[in-house]
């Protein structure tokens, strides 16, 4: 089975109605994901648990099936990796119910994340994880998955955008920035 690019949906124009992959219900799996990433041209890895991941700079999201049969289940979930302080948990819950109030997915929840020893980081610090989940055990259309994956990555990639603004945050790129033109000429 393969996907026809025409089918990733683009947000934007409506292109025509095409036909696309095989009849009736699939059930997805990893090989079908690689497929849509790489036609989504994003990099992928496969971690030691065999769990698809695609790294950004802030965050990643992985790509992971879960349980058998009927009950399987094909989940999106990305991990934020910008540590917030504990103290800041009460101002980071109001602006994730805001999100998931507002929005479908993915659904946002946090995660106290320990600090390991030999880390830069001490102690404990708040984390963002994001999840949607589809199942996918007695089969879905591929058009359905292919564009709820594509959505699901999107918006993953629009909730870390919305968090840093919503709290006033700037991305790492413009912190960079900012610490050239404030760093003193030599």
């Amino acid at each position: 089975m393969s996907i026809d690019p025409s089918s990733i949906p683009n947000f934007g124009a409506q292109p025509e109605p095409q036909a696309t992959g095989p009849e009736g219900p699939v059930v997805p799996d990893q090989d079908l994901v690689k497929q849509l990433l790489d036609q989504m041209e994003l990099k992928y890895v496969v971690d030691d648990e065999g769990d698809l991941a695609a790294p950004w700079e802030e965050f990643r999201t992985y790509f992971m099936f879960r349980g058998e049969g009927e009950q399987q289940v094909f989940s999106v979930r990305t991990f934020y990796d910008r540590p917030h302080a504990t103290d800041q948990r009460p101002v980071l819950l109001d602006a994730i119910d805001d999100w998931n109030r507002r929005t479908l997915w993915p659904k946002v929840y946090t995660h106290t994340h320990e600090h390991e020893e030999d880390s830069e980081e001490t102690g404990t610090s708040v984390r963002l994880i994001g999840e949607a989940q589809m199942l996918i055990g007695t089969g879905v259309s591929l058009e359905h998955f292919v564009s709820s994956t594509v959505s699901w990555v999107r918006a993953s990639i629009e909730f870390d955008k919305w968090l840093l603004e919503r709290l006033g945050l700037a991305p790492a790129e413009q912190k960079a920035e900012g610490a050239e033109q404030d760093a003193p000429e030599a």
